[in-house]
């Protein structure tokens, strides 16, 4: 039986269609999530300077790549990991008013992560970042923004299906919003990553709401830095957190597939505190954090979107391989040569 791929599995179309494909989805896509929430394209960096607080740590236990500039008496540098921060940065600098943000080609390297089907070393998505007000600060914005986002994932759905005929539509018409703490409730022997399974293929899209904080089992849906999202603030008296994953069901996978990490990032009440509980007060004293909580940046919500996965979902493909360029086990690469698999 195949490792890494389905039972049978047959491309639904050629390479070369399969490159016109992924531009098209990825200036579709573009298109639509700026008009749908007012961001501006802008520039970003490959890599920032070490110990200034800016790169992130994802789950915190990532390294990232480094190197040394040897016309800047060997400063050191590290290829970003995303650019949740940085991005509040642009912001601030750019002068970015309430209501309207930027988005970037995000390109990184995590050398820790697994190499399977949906994962790579090689990270490519569109960071977006967007100023929002002090009171909107609550679950409700978030879920308005969560919907237009998934909003601009059906057009362009749509869009590709009519212009590529094997890629027929299979989201729902409706985003479903679960609390992290419910869906531990309602299957409380499952592993996070199960849990996530079981309801992608029920509903066909979810949005987990509070990925980060302990749950009743003392284990949390997935890993958060301390520095970006919020997932400590409660919602009510059984609800945590202001952020989350839109999570979807691949068909083609028969699993689910997360294509974008999102949340209302923190202000500096909430920085203290995630600090303090993830024992890393320390930060405090780097050039990033010292400008938030010196009120230098702005109140936002921002996230990450999967550009290869969600090309992988839209083109049902059945490995993040066939539209993305990485390095693979050769165990990978065999198992692909058997079935007349593309690697790119």
């Amino acid at each position: 039986m195949p490792k890494y791929f389905p039972h049978e599995y047959v491309p639904a179309m050629e390479q070369k269609q399969t490159e016109k494909a992924i531009k098209y989805i990825k200036d579709t896509f573009e298109r639509e999530l700026s008009g749908g929430l007012k961001l501006s394209r802008v520039t970003s960096p490959l890599f920032v300077p070490r110990g200034s607080g800016i790169n992130d740590d994802l789950n915190g236990i990532e390294r990232p790549v480094r190197f040394e500039i040897g016309n800047l008496g060997n400063r050191e540098m590290e290829i970003v990991q995303s650019l949740a921060k940085w991005k509040r940065m642009a912001l601030a600098d750019l002068g970015i008013k309430n209501g309207n943000g930027l988005y970037t080609d995000m390109n990184a390297i995590r050398p820790d992560d697994d190499l399977d089907a949906i994962h790579s070393i090689y990270v490519d998505q569109w960071d977006w970042e967007l100023v929002m007000g002090k009171n909107d600060r609550n679950l409700e914005y978030l879920k308005k923004i969560v919907k237009k986002i998934f909003s601009a994932m059906k057009r362009t759905e749509f869009l590709v299906s009519e212009m590529f005929s094997s890629c027929a539509p299979t989201l729902p018409d409706q985003i479903t919003f679960i609390h992290t703490e419910d869906a531990q409730k309602r299957y409380p022997h499952l592993s996070p990553a199960e849990r996530e399974r079981e309801l992608a293929k029920e509903y066909g899209a979810i949005f987990l709401i509070g990925i980060g904080s302990p749950l009743a089992d003392g284990v949390s849906q997935g890993g958060r830095a301390p520095d970006y999202d919020d997932w400590s603030t409660k919602t009510d008296d059984e609800h945590t957190g202001l952020n989350g994953d839109i999570i979807v069901w691949d068909t083609v996978r028969q699993d689910s597939l997360e294509l974008s990490s999102m949340g209302i990032r923190v202000d500096r009440e909430t920085l203290l505190r995630q600090l303090a509980i993830r024992d890393a007060n320390d930060r405090t004293s780097l050039y990033w954090h010292q400008r938030l909580l010196n009120g230098e940046l702005p109140q936002t919500i921002g996230g990450g979107i999967g550009q290869s996965r969600l090309c992988m979902f839209l083109l049902k493909k059945a490995h993040i391989g066939e539209v993305q360029a990485s390095v693979w086990p050769e165990d990978m690469l065999q198992e692909a040569k058997a079935l007349n698999v593309f690697m790119m």
